[in-house]
């Protein structure tokens, strides 16, 4: 590790690490990052896991919150090779009678598909999609009075609800079922308070530009940030595993891109005992079980809207879903879980040899399980796409235990980084005037345990370093994007 010393040091080169130096380096400080792995990018990583020439993204795959995020708005990433890629029906939601909702851009549009629903799907989201440039950096941030209030509670009041509260507002299967699965990426039970803010700005998204994926993988997400970091002078140091602080270069301020287990692990004899405390409360939630298709040929969806989305959700009706997501969360292993599927290939043609395809998938586990899921995802994608076992040529596989080997943030598979209910969703991961600083001078939690918590948007990194900035150094961060 170098020797040398630096303004700032940050562990970790997910997207909150990567927003957190070039936030500082921005300010025209050193910046140093260090990285456990040798290769960059956290979650952010494409490799050939099954195949030569298939190449899969290891952990996140679409990306609407990475194009609309306020702080990478204000990047040039264009100028170093990102390039999204943006399908033409955002989501789709298939059902046993082989049709589907599908998510567009077209409010309009997506509403007219529900049919009865159409009229209170347009009234609830309507003026979220119109005020979402005014309330988009309060949303994603910590708490605080918001610039626009009134609009900040027209969003907040119904973001609060369960989602199984707020679909009773749809009288079909169609649209409770198409925001069941929005709702469902909150990754807790859909009867827990605030499941429908996920939900929520999932479809806001979705209405105001897609949800794009980048051409080539994630990694060429890390790829532009690191690329724009060492632009500005930034310096970056890979495998290099920090256990304890003690190893680090002398530096004024250490940002952590890691959850509140590897934060007791790296520092907890500094820690005051209070905080320590409030850390082994945190609360990590249900894990994940992943798989990576390599893949004869597109995946044969029944309904035709599934085969033009980047996104399926698969899960049938509002109940299924919302049984599946409380029997995980219960510790059980359900039949019919709901599962999260992505196909990049059928959009980018740069993920599979001509012809082939590869495709993403998980569905959601007790914490730490190490139950074979593989059967159960794959009746769910068989059950809405007959014949499509026979197009398999390759599989990986992630449990919740190797997921966490392969990135010591995903506690217990855990890839939000902590439960985002009701208790851990501003006040992550300690009720604090600012939850991105320690107890310790000088040191910051800049992961996504922190405001505004999980997804690929950089904004955990970019508040921790502001925070930094100025309690540091007493330097102001550069302007987020105003939309």
């Amino acid at each position: 590790m170098s020797d040398s010393t630096y303004d700032a040091v940050v562990i970790g080169s997910g997207p909150n690490g990567l927003a957190a130096a070039i936030t500082m380096q921005q300010a025209g400080l050193s910046v140093l990052l260090l990285e456990g792995k040798k290769e960059l990018g956290g979650g952010l990583r494409t490799a050939e896991l099954t195949l030569p020439g298939f190449r899969h993204d290891i952990c996140s795959a679409i990306h609407p919150l990475a194009a609309a995020s306020p702080f990478f708005q204000t990047l040039p990433l264009a100028q170093y090779g990102l390039e999204y890629l943006t399908p033409p029906v955002a989501a789709a939601h298939p059902f046993d009678d082989g049709t589907a909702a599908t998510v567009l851009t077209s409010l309009a549009d997506t509403a007219r598909d529900l049919g009865p629903d159409a009229g209170a799907y347009r009234r609830l989201l309507a003026p979220l999609v119109a005020s979402w440039p005014g309330i988009a950096n309060d949303v994603l941030a910590p708490l605080g009075f918001p610039k626009h209030p009134l609009d900040m509670a027209r969003f907040g009041l119904p973001a609060l609800l369960p989602a199984t509260v707020l679909t009773r507002r749809f009288a079909g299967e169609k649209a409770k079922g198409l925001f069941a699965g929005m709702a469902a990426h909150a990754i807790q039970p859909l009867s827990n308070v605030t499941t429908s803010a996920i939900g929520l700005v999932l479809l806001i998204a979705a209405h105001r530009g897609g949800w794009p994926l980048p051409k080539g993988g994630s990694q060429a997400i890390a790829d532009a940030l690191v690329a724009h970091f060492r632009a500005l002078g930034g310096h970056v140091e890979t495998g290099t595993y920090v256990r304890s602080l003690a190893q680090l270069p002398p530096a004024r301020a250490v940002l952590l891109d890691v959850t509140p287990a590897q934060l007791l692990q790296m520092a907890g004899h500094s820690l005051s005992r209070i905080y320590q405390w409030q850390l082994r409360r945190y609360r990590y939630g249900m894990g994940v079980f992943k798989v990576d298709w390599a893949l004869a040929e597109a995946i044969p969806f029944t309904a035709a809207g599934c085969r033009a989305a980047g996104t399926v959700h698969l899960g049938g009706t509002q109940a299924e879903i919302a049984a599946g997501e409380w029997a995980s969360a219960q510790g059980q292993h359900p039949d019919k879980p709901f599962v999260l599927l992505a196909q990049q290939s059928v959009f980018d043609a740069t993920r599979a040899p001509a012809g082939q395809h590869t495709a993403w998938a998980y569905c959601h586990v007790p914490n730490g399980s190490r139950v074979d899921r593989i059967a159960a995802i794959e009746r769910q994608v068989e059950r809405f796409a007959p014949g499509f076992r026979e197009r398999i040529i390759g599989r990986h596989t992630f449990d919740t235990a190797q997921l966490e080997d392969y990135n010591p943030n995903y506690v217990g598979g855990d890839i939000n980084g902590g439960l985002l209910n009701i208790s851990q969703l501003y006040t992550r991961p300690a009720l604090r005037a600012s939850p991105y600083r320690t107890s310790q001078a000088g040191l910051y939690l800049c992961s996504s345990a922190t405001p505004p918590g999980g997804g690929v948007h950089g904004m955990c990194g970019y508040y921790a370093a502001r925070r930094a900035l100025r309690d540091v150094f007493r330097l102001s961060a550069a302007p987020l994007y105003q939309g």
